[in-house]
Parts: structure tokens; C-alpha cells; sequence
């Protein structure tokens, strides 16, 4: 098998006395689709926050596309990152949040085109053909004028999607996109996410609670409880045969929430 784009070896994460990450040994494979589930406070949101360097790790070692994460190799040792060093791998990654993190005072077009022209150097020109080809992928072309006040949440959400496409990452993170979401807007994003798994050749590893999505998007399922890996495989094995008791416990409150 191939070097998996994001290995995580051995990695704690501590909030104060809380063990979030217990020596957390998980990976992913190049254009994979992963989704984590599991309860809430088992560590699934923090896995993509310290892949998009929004929290520091306290033990172990995060590989993306082969190279440290949170440290940097000076001759046969390992040290801590700099700056630039998690500057250059954060543009691995795009992340879509669970609330949408537009800029309020720009246009839907400006919240697409400025990270590709102050971080990647893009010509405004550019930029904008970029933003165009995206909006275009989320279906909101006819919205690029529009502040995002004059939007819907699904709307939104989906121009959030276009924006971090914009930076053209290798891996897309997405942390329960649908969770700010009125029930009857859920459907429009989790369309977007499936079109996009679909069509591109993109690494995504996803945080969610919509288990049926999560059956038909997946490649692979991870359940995660008290910060490990408590279970992990193709959806249909995950869902339908769960091998491990924790994780029939876990499906089983959703069964009797529907």
C-alpha cells in the first residue's frame, strides 16, 4: 500500500487534565473519503482542527503528504514547527467549518477570491475565474453579488465550500457542515459534498452525525470513543455488522432517534 497523505502516529492532545487524543494511531489513504463518527467529546473535531494547525498536539507525530505536520526534520531530529513551516502545510488543506466563517462585508465573490490572491498570489483576474468555476460546481453563479446576510444557511455553507476549493487543497476537511443548518437546507449541502466526492479526485475526511450520508459517501468509516479508534472499515461493514460493542451501542441511539 501506498504512504497514506495524513498519518497520525501516537498522538495525544490534552485540554487541561482531559485526554482528548489517547496515542491516536489513524490514517488516510490519497482520495480517500473518510467519516468519523462518534459521541460527542470523543476527539472527532479535533482531529481536523490540529490538521489545520488550529490546536498544537502534546505527544506524537502527524504526516501530511509525507512530511511532519507539527515539527520539522533538522539532520537525524525531529523539532518543533516553525511558523513558515505550518504556513506552507496549512495550504494542503481546506477546512469547512460547522458555522460558515464568511467575512460579512464582502460580496460572495470577494469571500472566494481573496485568499487565492493575498495567500497564493493569484491575479485578481484569476481569482475570479477560479471563484466563477466553483460557484459554478455549488450552483450559486447567480449569487456572486450578494452579501452573505442575503443568503440562506445552505447557501452559505455552500459558498464556504467553494471558497476553501479555491485554494486548491489536497485534502478537504469538513467538521459536521450541516450542523447550523435548518432541517430542509441539510440536503443541499450534502449534495455539494457528494457531487464533489464524486467528480474530483480529492482527499476528504469528514466529521458528521447524518449516518446515511455518511454510508453512501464513504470509503471508510472510523467510530471513535474516549479519543481511540474504536472501530473502523467500509460503511456497509461499520453500519450494518459493527463488530464491536461500543459502536452497536453508539448506532443504536440513532436508530431509536428516527
Amino acid at each position: 500500500m501506498t504512504e497514506p497523505i495524513i498519518k497520525f502516529d501516537k498522538v495525544v492532545k490534552r485540554f487541561g487534565d482531559v485526554t482528548v487524543l489517547d496515542e491516536l494511531d489513524f490514517s488516510v489513504q490519497q482520495g480517500e473519503k473518510v467519516t468519523i463518527i462518534g459521541p460527542s467529546g470523543s476527539g472527532k473535531s479535533t482531529v481536523l482542527r490540529i490538521l489545520m494547525t488550529l490546536e498544537t498536539i502534546n505527544d506524537g507525530v502527524i504526516y501530511v503528504s509525507g512530511k511532519p505536520l507539527w515539527h520539522e526534520q533538522k539532520g537525524d531530529q525531529l523539532v518543533a514547527a516553525s511558523d513558515k513551516h505550518l504556513h506552507a502545510m496549512r495550504r494542503e488543506m481546506g477546512m469547512v467549518f460547522q458555522q460558515f466563517n464568511l467575512f460579512p462585508h464582502m460580496t460572495v465573490r470577494r469571500n472566494i477570491t481573496e485568499a487565492p490572491v493575498h495567500v497564493l498570489g493569484l491575479s485578481r483576474k484569476k481569482a475570479e475565474r477560479r471563484a466563477e468555476k466553483y460557484l459554478d460546481l455549488v450552483g450559486l453563479t447567480d449569487q456572486a453579488d450578494k452579501f452573505p446576510r442575503q443568503l440562506s444557511g445552505g447557501q452559505q455553507q455552500r459558498v464556504a465550500i467553494a471558497r476553501a476549493l479555491a485554494m486548491h487543497p489536497s485534502i478537504m476537511l469538513f467538521d459536521e457542515p450541516t450542523s447550523a443548518l435548518d432541517p430542509e437546507l441539510v440536503g443541499e449541502v450534502l449534495n455539494v459534498i457528494q457531487t464533489l466526492a464524486g467528480k474530483h479526485d480529492l482527499t476528504m475526511l469528514l466529521v458528521t452525525h447524518e449516518m446515511q450520508f455518511a454510508k453512501q459517501i464513504s470509503d471508510k468509516v472510523c467510530f471513535f470513543d474516549k479519543g481511540r479508534i474504536v472501530e473502523e472499515g467500509p460503511p456497509e461493514q461499520v453500519f450494518s455488522e459493527p463488530r464491536e460493542e461500543r459502536t452497536k451501542e453508539f448506532l443504536q441511539t440513532f436508530i431509536n432517534a428516527e
